[in-house]
């Protein structure tokens, strides 16, 4: 393990406790069987930790990452900023500018699971981007609870001086289901919720399928039907959205369809725009948090400060959020020039999905660049973590997502991985849970 030395020993340029446990603490490390159990807890999710094994091999990291905890203040403080940021009307108003009409109705719920996706730099932790349908958090609220140490000395250590990004499991899944009664809630009032639908194209196909099961098992714990669907087996017929020929009060939107456009999606669409069910997160969340042209705005001091944000936010926003810009076609041969300073990223996208580091650009991938709307952003490499594969050392680039409702973070978690973007490929890679001082 490191020699976690005082920060105060080192000079200019030292590394700190956490990047030295990050390079060199292989100690602390998933405890499987402790993950099974957490995952398999109930006779309904029996066998889904081997599943995970066989079929998203990647999904769980082998090791926590550590992360100091002026960085985890670092990265509330920028998403308290944004928030306040998107309480004043003016803010909001230019963020739905350029949202489709969808986005601009409002039903009351904020929005369930906001992630923050962070990349730690040298100068502290900067905000690459938002997502309004962040999967993995009850994943990773099981992870963080599954760890072991080596030895009685290293416990000691992870019992006392360290502190996870995973609250208390059981806390957390109270938490969960109260954050759904409460979107509930903002939108009808002290209406009975009875029933919940988790919904996503072809759920049983998607990567984070098992997580699904895991909603549907919290959901019933507390007492209401659940089910998971695709948005094709929904009818919206006399005033109510139905699956199965029972109706569904509340729907959680895992769809990548973010303004419910295609044909999948027609009646889900119908009754959110009759208010005939609740949806969360929903189109009005994705514009004003998830659209990468937002950062452009919320990274301008002086667009900011002419819509009436206070001085304090715009200091912390625009430290926090590296240079954004749309990408002009006409000033092609401009952009690709200076390409290798920015990360290229369609305006609509998620998952990484045709998002480019500039210094690994092909001329093919800058045509499909210049053929639909981007964003670029200052290039922030990513920190690493140290792993050991048969006896050989690999560094794994990471970020951290914070989970967040109603401006308060609830988990931060890490995510492990090689290559331009965050995938669920890498040996060793995958969630991995977040470890801070515990002060």
């Amino acid at each position: 393990m490191a020699d976690a030395r005082d920060p105060g020993d080192c000079t200019t340029g030292c590394p700190s406790v956490a990047e030295q446990l990050n390079a060199s603490c292989r100690c602390i490390s998933v405890d499987t069987a402790a993950l099974a159990q957490r995952l398999e807890s109930r006779a309904d999710t029996a066998g889904l930790y081997a599943s995970i094994r066989e079929n998203q091999p990647h999904l769980f990291a082998t090791l926590p990452v550590f992360v100091s905890r002026t960085h985890v203040d670092a990265m509330r403080g920028v998403v308290e900023a944004v928030e306040r940021a998107l309480a004043v009307p003016g803010v909001r108003d230019a963020l739905l500018a350029h949202a489709p009409e969808i986005a601009r109705v409002d039903h009351g719920p904020r929005g369930v699971f906001l992630g923050y996706d962070f990349h730690l730099g040298p100068d502290g932790p900067r905000l690459i981007e938002i997502n309004t349908n962040a999967g993995g958090a009850l994943l990773n609220a099981a992870l963080g609870a599954a760890i072991e140490a080596c030895c009685h000395e290293v416990h000691l250590l992870v019992s006392s001086a360290l502190s996870s990004g995973a609250p208390e499991l059981d806390a957390f899944d109270g938490e969960v289901v109260a954050m759904f009664r409460e979107e509930w809630r903002l939108a009808r009032g002290d209406e009975p919720l009875a029933r919940v639908a988790i919904v996503d194209d072809e759920p049983s196909a998607q990567y984070l399928h098992p997580e699904f099961l895991l909603f549907r098992r919290l959901f019933e714990r507390a007492g209401l039907a659940a089910a998971v669907a695709d948005p094709r087996e929904l009818r919206h017929e006399g005033g109510r959205l139905l699956l199965g020929g029972a109706p569904v009060d509340l729907v959680y939107n895992r769809l990548t369809d973010f303004a419910l456009a295609t044909d999948a999606s027609a009646a889900l669409r119908s009754a959110y725009l009759a208010n005939d069910v609740v949806l969360t997160p929903h189109p009005r969340a994705h514009a004003l948090h998830a659209d990468k042209r937002n950062l452009v705005v919320l990274g301008d001091a002086d667009r900011l400060a002419g819509l009436g944000v206070d001085a304090k936010t715009i200091r912390t926003l625009t430290t926090g959020i590296p240079r954004t810009q749309l990408v002009d076609p006409a000033r092609g041969d401009e952009w690709w020039a200076q390409r290798k300073r920015w990360f290229f990223k369609p305006v609509d996208g998620y998952g990484g999905k045709a998002a480019y580091r500039g210094d690994k650009l092909t001329r093919g991938a800058w045509q499909q660049v210049l053929s639909r709307p981007y964003v670029a952003q200052s290039l922030v490499p990513p920190s690493e973590r140290t792993l050991s594969f048969t006896g050989e050392l690999r560094q794994l680039k990471l970020d951290l997502r914070n989970y967040v409702y109603d401006g308060r973070v609830q988990l931060v978690a890490a995510r492990l991985y090689q290559g331009q973007t965050t995938n669920f490929r890498t040996t060793g890679g995958g969630f991995a849970p977040v470890f801070t001082e515990a002060f």
